[in-house]
């Protein structure tokens, strides 16, 4: 499996400074489209942009997606949604011309030397558990001269600079908007609280169609038939490079595969898309839904039992259906001490998180024979962490970027009638 890591992408950046450049001059003398927004997505057509795409496309906004390879395009088209490349001469002049762009990685989920003077939309992907931009160490980190502090200085300004083209960036509640503004050094003007487009999936229906939808997008991707079997998911989050240290051994598959007979479930193993990790299960109860099976797991939350993690945002998402889950964090104080984390991991995990498969797996089956306990954590979680549970916060954010274009309009009108008296 492919690995990223911040020093690896923080060498690149340093080697593109001339193209960011050269893209400054470009949007200097283009000017932008008040009707036109393009929309990107790291991960396919999918995640909170997909749910604001449909906000915009339905109000009349002139969309265009910008899809990475075939299979974004294939996606794209089947939805209808207009596209072109993003890494092509035409993806290049939409987000030039586009006056509103929506990302929920980074500028590079569009034409990322062609944002400036926008008005940026950045969607995130996830409540943040683990330290994200400014509040940790690991963005400003280059594999390119990595002892020097000068080297780490110009990343983190190119960085602050970077992230003040943010027009807006939606937050799930008031305690996630303080973590978005310190992460990406914005204030909260930027920061509404109006909800994550991402998660309205999880709120919208009755929980019985939202789990039947889920339970057959399930089978479908991996031709699987359910029936009334209980299904586990277990996805563990991006170590910056690093491989992942819960590799189940021979001897944890087979324990796993033990409770999953005794429970007649099924596991499904998402590793991160970024991350480094070979997981070989041996068992047809165990299967693999990647990234590339699956691009956006979130409407899927609903069709499972129960969620192993260990600092992934899927926790709060999970919150939402409310699901049982189990926290497993065998690194616990390395990853906090490099990566860093907001808050007290026992705030959200509990005092006593298990810390080996042989304990992860005592709580997983625990939680089969009696998931009450843990579903009650998850409904704590979903008050402390979503402020809207309506299934309205893609139109709550279209609102919030149409005012921003109006109040532009508007403060433009006023200067020009400035500029023109006498």
């Amino acid at each position: 499996m492919a690995s990223f890591s911040f020093g690896a992408g923080n060498a690149r950046k340093l080697q593109r400074i001339p193209l960011y450049v050269a893209g400054r001059l470009l949007t200097a003398v283009v000017p932008r489209s008040r009707e036109r927004w393009v929309f990107g997505c790291a991960v396919g057509v999918a995640d909170g942009a997909l749910a604001l795409w449909q906000v915009a496309a339905a109000a009349g906004e002139r969309t265009t997606w910008l899809v990475a390879d075939d299979v974004q395009a294939a996606d794209a088209e089947a939805r209808g949604i207009p596209w072109v490349r993003r890494d092509s001469l035409r993806g290049l002049w939409r987000t030039a011309r586009a006056r509103v762009i929506v990302v929920t990685h980074g500028f590079g989920d569009v034409q990322r030397y062609a944002v400036s003077g926008a008005l940026v939309v950045q969607l995130w992907h996830g409540i943040p558990l683990k330290r994200i931009g400014l509040d940790s160490p690991e963005t400003t980190r280059s594999a390119l001269l990595p002892e020097s502090r000068a080297v780490n200085r110009l990343l983190a300004v190119l960085y602050r600079r970077t992230m003040r083209q943010i027009s807006l960036i939606p937050a799930a509640s008031h305690l996630v908007r303080g973590r978005l503004e310190t992460a990406f050094g914005l204030d909260d003007s930027r920061v509404p609280v109006t909800g994550e487009p991402r998660v309205d999936v999880l709120s919208r229906g009755s929980a019985a169609d939202r789990r039947r939808a889920a339970r057959d997008a399930i089978s479908a991707a991996l031709d699987l038939d359910l029936d009334e079997r209980r299904v586990v998911l277990y996805a563990p989050t991006w170590r910056d490079g690093a491989p992942d240290p819960a590799i189940p051994t021979a001897t944890d598959w087979d324990r796993i595969d033990e409770v999953l007979s005794r429970h007649d479930a099924v596991l499904l193993v998402r590793p991160h898309p970024l991350g480094a990790g070979d997981y070989r299960p041996s068992s047809a109860r165990i299967r693999l839904l990647g990234s590339d099976v699956v691009a956006d797991v979130t409407p899927l939350l609903p069709g499972l039992d129960a969620l192993i993690t260990d600092y992934s945002s899927l926790a709060f998402d999970a919150a939402l259906v409310p699901l049982p889950v189990a926290f497993f964090a065998p690194d616990l104080e390395e990853y906090t001490a490099r990566r860093g984390l907001y808050g007290r991991y026992a705030d959200v995990a509990g005092d006593d998180p298990a810390r080996t498969w042989d304990e992860t797996i005592d709580r997983l089956d625990g939680i089969l024979h009696d998931p009450s306990v843990a579903r009650d954590a998850s409904r704590r979680r979903s008050a402390t962490v979503h402020a809207h549970r309506d299934g309205r916060n893609a139109e709550r954010v279209h609102r919030a970027v149409r005012a921003r274009m109006d109040a532009e309009a508007r403060g433009r009108s006023a200067g020009s009638r400035r500029k023109r008296t006498p």
